[in-house]
């Protein structure tokens, strides 16, 4: 195809996630690949569009620009316009008047005019051509008014009227009449299409699209940065979600550094390792970065473009980014404020959906593409080992450098393509004083729960998805004191392990085959296998990631005949004590009797208060299994209540009645000589440890003073004075052991905090 002489790109339509995507490749074009400043750009599409249709434009050369459904509906409605004139023939004889009353003179210069307007001009700039049938048509006004009654003839007019009727019919001459008619004096055209056709510019090599909305009528709610690039949290006044948006670097460099990080991304792509490639270090993602800025480097100094160590550095990790790593996808699986995000079938239909933790769900500002979908499908399959396919439509993988657990869903499970859920793991445990802060449970629940824990108690924390069993449970494992040793069992990497290591907990992870998806390997090892191993891995605390299916009937053997020997721990699916036991007894068909090796159920719920659409994560039932009954132990009062929730006052409430029923108490006091009133005096200065811990951490704005590194310190320190007192008299004083570890949590352990927070 040829404009002005000049031959210019070829186009190509491609559908993804159900949308037309018209491609125009402008390497090689004279003119500039830009809608709004060119005229010969827009009458490259508009003549495109006789062909073809799209749902959006992408004007590809070193970056690209992408124009949205809207603007691309504005020129397809245009193209169509233009199309319906020439059908119509519209400056043919018979729409120029009528020779009998006018005569002929005057039909070559309307002749001119109606195709100017409706053929040439239109096809170039339809806001010029709007102008000029305006013109027109009040110059032939004008005309008939001075004519005598018998030469007034109205055919002329009448086309013109149709041209200006079609004209404003389309959406780009509605809107830029409302513009024109504001203005004291006729614009330039190319302001007015500046107006109406600004692209989004990203990099060729990127497939994703990020979409922007006027921020006026949006309320900021929240500004934070995630590695390179500044996420904002909107308010949208018409949607019930949040808006999330990101814009990284990559989407606004110069068209110099676009050249640098295109080239760079063209010579990477063909890289082959050797074999010196395939050690761990070539793996890593700094190897290749440092590859990266040597290729950059030689690029930039061979075309003439200067650039800062600092850039180099910068264009190398954009450019590992998107080759080694997740793409955009990267950033929102850095911000760890994030809990969930999801890719739904058909891929780029829909924006990337979220949850944050703060802010509940989100629509982020991200359109992803099948081809992005397909290479991160690609490398999870290479990543894996697993089989990914028609008669394998499923994959479970964790993503070993993000704590993220992934699952991927495809066709024929899901007949609309691929559709992802990705749940982003919180790198920090969270702890119960942080539980406290944010009111899930109360000081005194989580006073109960540790006193449970010190004392080895058998404990379930049961809940429905979301609702934060496995964080309750984590943090419940900080309570553990450190001299145990701790085995833990996961099918899916949830538990922060390293990070436990690194505060000082002895602790052994067993990964176990994943409850969906196909092994390709035999080493992956079956849940109740691995949990027989466990038994056999010495006295430790046994802690159970989800109890799922088989390996309930051995871990409830092991309770049973005492293998376990310490603290048994594991989440369970459910929304009350007896649909735990509803569910263990008749869906993984452990038997009664065994079921009573259970001491604690505690019930984790998100609640939507007078509801609101907000998700506030509670513990809402705190509850002992008695052990004496024989078939249902609702129908014979064996499942005790010890901690109720109020919805309408928002507390955990202690039942005091239930203590009197406890079997649990009895039997921790029958074993560590403790009295009812000792234990509850040890209960409540935990409790009010934990508080006071809230409390100062939001009189200094110390956050990091509830973070498990810190929290472990503080819990140690009130274990150590209250060991020191048994050593030296023979008994605690609880209350003299608290207010001496808040002096020294004063004095000394916050200040220390203070004094490394300020350097």
């Amino acid at each position: 195809m040829k404009i002005g002489g000049f031959e210019v790109g070829p186009y190509v339509v491609k559908e993804s996630g159900g949308k037309k995507h018209l491609l125009i490749d402008c390497r090689d074009c004279v003119y500039s690949s830009n809608i709004a400043g060119d005229w010969a750009c827009r009458n490259h599409v508009l003549r495109v569009f006789a062909e073809v249709e799209a749902d959006l434009i992408v004007l590809a050369e070193v970056y690209e620009r992408v124009y949205n459904e809207d603007q691309t509906k504005m020129l397809l409605e245009v193209s169509q316009l233009i199309q319906k004139f020439e059908v119509e023939s519209i400056w043919g004889p018979q729409h120029l008047g009528d020779a009998k009353v006018e005569g002929e003179s005057a039909f070559g210069l309307r002749h001119d005019a109606i195709v100017t307007i409706s053929h040439e001009l239109l096809a170039i700039d339809p806001i010029a051509a709007y102008i000029r049938c305006l013109q027109e048509l009040k110059r032939e006004k004008e005309e008939l008014e001075k004519r005598p009654p018998a030469q007034q003839c109205e055919v002329y007019l009448k086309t013109l009227l149709h041209l200006k009727d079609g004209l404003e019919a389309t959406t780009l001459i509605r809107k830029a009449k409302n513009i024109l008619l504001q203005l004291k004096k006729t614009p330039e055209t190319a302001e007015v299409y500046r107006v109406f056709f600004e692209a989004q510019v990203k990099p060729s090599f990127i497939g994703s699209r990020l979409l922007f909305e006027e921020t006026e009528k949006l309320e900021l709610l929240d500004e934070y940065q995630v590695a390179d690039s500044v996420v904002q949290i909107f308010s949208h006044p018409a949607k019930t979600e949040k808006m999330y948006v990101i814009n990284p670097p990559e989407y606004s460099l110069p068209p110099e550094k676009y050249f640098v990080l295109s080239k760079t991304r063209e010579i990477v792509a063909t890289y082959k390792p050797g074999k010196t490639s395939l050690s761990a270090l070539a793996k890593s993602r700094k190897y290749f970065e440092r590859v990266y800025q040597a290729t950059i480097r030689e690029i930039a100094r061979a075309s003439n473009i200067a650039l800062s160590t600092e850039e180099i550095i910068e264009l190398s990790q954009l450019v590992a980014r998107y080759t080694v790593g997740y793409g955009i996808l990267e950033i929102l699986l850095n911000d760890r404020r994030l809990t969930d995000i999801y890719l739904d079938a058909p891929i780029g239909r829909k924006p990337i959906y979220a949850v944050h933790s703060d802010f509940g769900s989100c629509q982020t500002n991200v359109i992803y593409t099948e081809e992005e979908a397909d290479s991160l499908i690609s490398k999870m399959r290479a990543m894996s080992g697993r089989p990914f396919d028609e008669a394998h439509p499923v994959l479970d993988f964790d993503l070993p450098d993000l704590e993220t657990r992934v699952a991927v869903i495809g066709p024929p499970l899901s007949p609309d393509g691929p559709a992802f859920a990705f749940r982003l793991h919180k790198t920090t445990p969270w702890t119960l004083p942080q539980f406290i802060d944010v009111k899930m449970l109360s000081p005194l629940c989580a006073g109960l729960l540790s006193f449970f824990i010190d004392n080895q108690a058998t404990m379930l924390v049961t809940g429905s998805r979301g609702s934060g069993k496995t964080s309750l449970m984590t943090a419940l494992m900080l309570e553990i004191p450190q001299n145990s040793r701790i085995l833990v069992q996961e099918d899916t990497l949830e538990i922060p392990v390293p990070y436990l290591k690194d505060i000082g907990f002895n602790i052994q992870r067993l990964k176990t085959r994943s409850p969906i998806g196909v092994s390709m390997t035999e080493s992956e090892v079956a849940p109740e296998e691995s949990l027989r191993t466990a038994l056999r891995l010495g006295d430790s605390a046994l802690i159970l990631g989800e109890v799922r299916s088989k390996e309930a009937k051995v871990l409830y053997e092991a309770m049973r005949v005492g293998a376990a020997g310490n603290i048994v721990m594991g989440t369970i699916h459910g929304d009350s004590a007896y649909s735990v036991w509803d569910r263990v007894v008749n869906d993984l068909e452990v038997p009664n009797t065994s079921f009573k090796a259970t001491d604690i159920v505690v019930v984790a719920r998100p609640i939507r208060f007078a509801g609101s659409l907000k998700r506030n994560r509670r513990v809402v039932q705190l509850t002992e299994v008695k052990k004496h009954w024989t078939h249902d132990p609702e129908e014979e009062n064996a499942l005790l209540d010890l901690m109720l929730f109020d919805a309408k006052k928002d507390e955990l409430e202690l039942l005091e009645d239930s203590l009197k029923e406890s079997e649990l108490f009895s039997k921790i006091g029958a074993t560590s000589g403790l009295t009812m009133k000792q234990m509850w005096e040890q209960i409540k200065m935990d409790a009010s440890s934990k508080a006071f811990l809230v409390e100062m951490k939001n009189k200094y704005s110390l956050p990091e003073l509830l973070e498990a590194e810190n929290a472990i310190i503080a819990k140690n320190k009130l274990l150590l004075i209250k060991e020191k007192q048994l050593e030296e008299e023979g008994s605690a004083d609880c209350e003299a052991a608290l207010g001496q570890w808040k002096n020294w949590l004063q004095q000394q352990f916050i200040k220390r905090l203070l004094a490394r927070k300020k350097s």
